[in-house]
């Protein structure tokens, strides 16, 4: 599994809220949801700059916050490819995984990228390259269950598939 796009990069400590803003949560519809991704935090002209396979790159703590879904949904329906942190709220890190988006913890390489830097992730060999600065950061692969999870969509897609529905 590999990922390739431009960086856009957020601060720490970003919550579910500036992610998606509790006042659009009275749907679960993924491209409304898409529509006010990362609205309330400090860049809300995200959505509208960028572009599908694009990759967030964040401080500590991306996620915090309310334990909903509409989040990782939000940030997938927007087209994002991938998510890098310095580390990511428990609870996010499992919804992320459930609902099929990619995530990586790598403090070196969410410290040695820019914004707009262009970036490949291989999730396979647990390598993020910098392709602006040449510059490379190993990380944790993913493992094979969470990759067929990924794979498959999302933890409900994966359970579906596997009892032939």
């Amino acid at each position: 599994m590999k990922f390739k796009g431009n960086a856009w990069k957020f601060g720490a400590d970003v919550d579910t809220d500036a992610i998606v803003p509790a006042r659009y949560l009275n749907t679960s519809d993924p491209k409304e949801l898409a529509k006010h991704c990362m609205e309330d935090s400090t860049n809300p002209e995200f959505i509208k700059k960028m572009k599908p396979g694009d990759i967030i790159v964040a401080d500590k703590n991306f996620g915090c916050g309310s334990s909903r879904e509409h989040a990782p949904i939000a940030i997938k329906a927007a087209g994002v490819s991938c998510v890098v942190a310095k580390s990511f709220a428990r609870i996010f890190y499992r919804n992320c995984f459930n609902m099929g988006l990619p995530i990586f913890e790598s403090a070196e390489a969410a410290e040695g990228i820019k914004e707009g830097d262009q970036i490949e992730v291989d999730a396979d060999a647990g390598v993020i390259r910098n392709l602006t600065s040449n510059k490379t950061f190993t990380v944790a692969p993913v493992p094979p269950f969470m990759q067929e999870l990924i794979a498959a969509g999302g933890l409900m897609a994966y359970t579906m598939k596997k009892a032939g529905l």
